[in-house]
């Protein structure tokens, strides 16, 4: 088969492939980590398998830079009743608050944005451990650390009113802003990602909603959207559905990529 020929097929498998994990979802009446399996695991194997060159460049970012994510933004988060998983198949919770599904979305969920991006739009350098994801892997372990010592010294602190948006602002808008204003050559590259995982997690966000995966339990929040009879916030909307891809691949080629 043809490069062309390939690429309208993944094209048409991509796009089959959430549709399908919504329908198995609900059908199953699916649990959080199996429906994150169902979401993000066929589009993983299937771009790794089209660009097994990015696997190990790809899985190295993605732990480094989901799991002190993941621990920092969902224990704020969940504290601040932010958001909240009512169920979990494990037997307890990281810090007796983060639900061990949540390490596995989220690594699953920057993975498949970076290969997806690596299969489509970017070429592979040979480096697995460029020396700015060095650095970023000490900006994160600092921050870990100061989470730790506010956590055990001070822990009030990390209850915050209007949580998600303050996290979005920081962490996630203006860092991808001052980013593209240097480098706005990616723009279209990211956009067109963005289009793609938008539909992704639009459709993952309903299935979750309608299966009581997660919950948003505060009045803490800018807005509200309600789509199909389910309601979530705007900041849900906006820094999860609409920009996450591009906020992802904005650390991803500032701190392991060629930036071009």
């Amino acid at each position: 088969m043809k490069n062309g020929e390939k690429r309208k097929l993944d094209i048409a498998l991509l796009i089959l492939f959430p549709i399908l994990a919504a329908i198995a979802s609900l059908m199953m009446k699916a649990d959080f980590l199996v429906s994150t399996l169902l979401f993000f695991g066929p589009i993983s194997v299937l771009l790794s398998y089209r660009n097994q060159k990015a696997i190990k460049k790809t899985l190295v970012f993605s732990m480094i830079f989901s799991v002190p994510f993941a621990i920092i933004v969902d224990y704020i988060a969940t504290v601040s009743q932010a958001w909240y998983v009512p169920e979990t198949i494990f037997p307890s919770r990281f810090l007796n608050v983060i639900p061990i599904e949540d390490f596995i979305w989220a690594f699953m969920l920057v993975y498949s944005i970076i290969i997806f991006y690596e299969r489509f739009f970017d070429k592979t350098g040979k480096e697995i451990m460029s020396k700015r994801i060095r650095f970023l892997g000490w900006i994160l372990s600092s921050a870990l650390f100061l989470f730790f010592v506010v956590l055990f010294a001070a822990q009030s602190i990390l209850y915050v009113k209007y949580a998600y948006f303050w996290m979005g602002v920081i962490l996630f808008l203006a860092p991808t802003i001052i980013f593209l204003l240097y480098f706005p050559n990616l723009l279209a590259k990211y956009v067109k990602t963005g289009a793609y995982f938008f539909f992704l997690f639009l459709l993952l966000e309903l299935t979750g909603l309608h299966l009581d995966q997660w919950r948003f339990p505060s009045d803490h929040f800018i807005g509200w959207v309600e789509l199909f009879g389910h309601k979530f916030p705007f900041e849900e909307f906006f820094f999860f559905i609409m920009i996450s891809a591009v906020v992802i691949l904005s650390y991803y080629e500032f701190f392991d990529d060629d930036r071009k």
